[in-house]
């Protein structure tokens, strides 16, 4: 693995920013340190975590460039800083979500250009066109709907979504931003021969993310389930067969550990990281999962209306990332769904009543 002195993680409280910092925390010497606002509720729980490993944490925001100086001279930057809703922006102002996504990314590369530091941003699934997308042939199944393997247009088949599919069409603004994004590395690898690593992420879940209606679903259903309260099948006629497929952010803390031993590979390439078909679930299928880990059962309300930004179907094809990195998922839904349900089930009451 290469060596970093001193590692900065923005949005570093956060789930997926803090379960990678513990990893490197395990396997690295280097200096980690936290950048974060806190502005997500449940993120301070982890600075106790973080005294407690030798993490440092500052607290800052990356849309300020005051708050960046605040830092020490670092040389690998983990992006985790953004608003990671896709359905912000879909209503009144974008200036928001652009600032926090597109802004921000701009003061990351910014700052490790003058550190001469290398870059690697989360990016996500949602840079492909939504119209597209939907435009793919399906089948309806007993618990979900399923992608079929011709299709009509390239890069897409039953086993999901790879590089290759076009990049043309609305893909809601969150989409735009982390595209735009993207498109800016792409630059400063060029400009600049900054490294650089972009992963475009599915769904993430796993310990720790504090789940909401319009992010973090699977830790949202469990914990619903767990602490009993009402959940919603949304969209599609309100059937719950919309799939996506999860991976768990231990899988994906261990591609990290695996990018990072080929920095001839930090070239702005974008990587299709997700958990893949044998990963994947229905809003039903999972249902069905947290009643059987929980023990506990209710009936969801149905809202039949689908929203301009949902997706019948997402999958992943891990194609690109598997062979290059020598990297697969290990852990499937039952492993994620009974992860998250001991996670909630060992945690102390007020981490129980953020999440409940």
């Amino acid at each position: 693995m290469i060596e970093h002195k001193t590692i900065v993680v923005t949005g570093g409280a956060g789930f997926v920013g803090s379960s990678l910092i513990h990893t490197l925390r395990r396997t690295t010497d280097s200096r980690i340190i936290a950048f974060d606002n806190l502005r997500r509720r449940g993120s301070e729980l982890n600075l106790e975590r973080f005294k407690d490993s030798g993490v440092e944490f500052v607290h800052g925001d990356v849309r300020l460039p005051s708050d960046w100086e605040s830092l020490p001279a670092f040389d690998l930057l983990i992006d985790c800083s953004a608003e990671p809703s896709v359905t912000q922006g879909t209503t009144g102002s974008g200036w928001p979500l652009i600032e926090n996504n597109l802004v921000s990314t701009a003061h990351c590369l910014e700052a490790a250009r003058r550190n001469d530091a290398a870059l690697m941003l989360l990016s996500t699934s949602r840079i492909y066109p939504i119209r597209s997308l939907e435009s793919l042939t399906w089948e309806e199944q007993e618990t979900r709907y399923a992608w079929l393997d011709e299709q009509p247009l390239p890069g897409v088949s039953s086993q999901g979504v790879s590089e290759l599919f076009p990049l043309q069409g609305a893909r809601s603004l969150y989409g735009a931003t982390k595209l735009a994004s993207e498109y800016l590395l792409q630059e400063y690898h060029y400009l600049h021969g900054m490294p650089v690593m972009v992963n475009r992420c599915g769904v993430l879940a796993g310990p720790w993310q504090m789940g909401k209606v319009d992010q973090g679903v699977v830790s949202l259903w469990v914990a619903r389930h767990y602490f009993e309260k009402p959940l919603c099948y949304k969209g599609f006629g309100g059937t719950g067969k919309q799939v996506r497929d999860v991976l768990h952010i231990d899988d994906f803390s261990d591609l990290l550990l695996e990018q990072l031993k080929h920095k001839e590979k930090w070239d702005a390439t974008p990587y299709n990281v997700g958990g893949g078909l044998s990963s994947s679930t229905s809003l039903l299928e999972l249902t069905r999962l947290c009643r059987e880990v929980t023990g506990h059962s209710f009936e969801l309300a149905k809202e039949e209306k689908t929203s301009e930004v949902d997706l019948r179907i997402y999958l992943t094809d891990n194609s690109r990332v598997s062979q290059e990195f020598n990297w697969k998922p290990k852990r499937n839904m039952q492993d994620i769904v009974e992860s998250i349900y001991h996670w909630i089930d060992q945690s102390p009451p007020g981490l129980q009543k953020i999440l409940g």
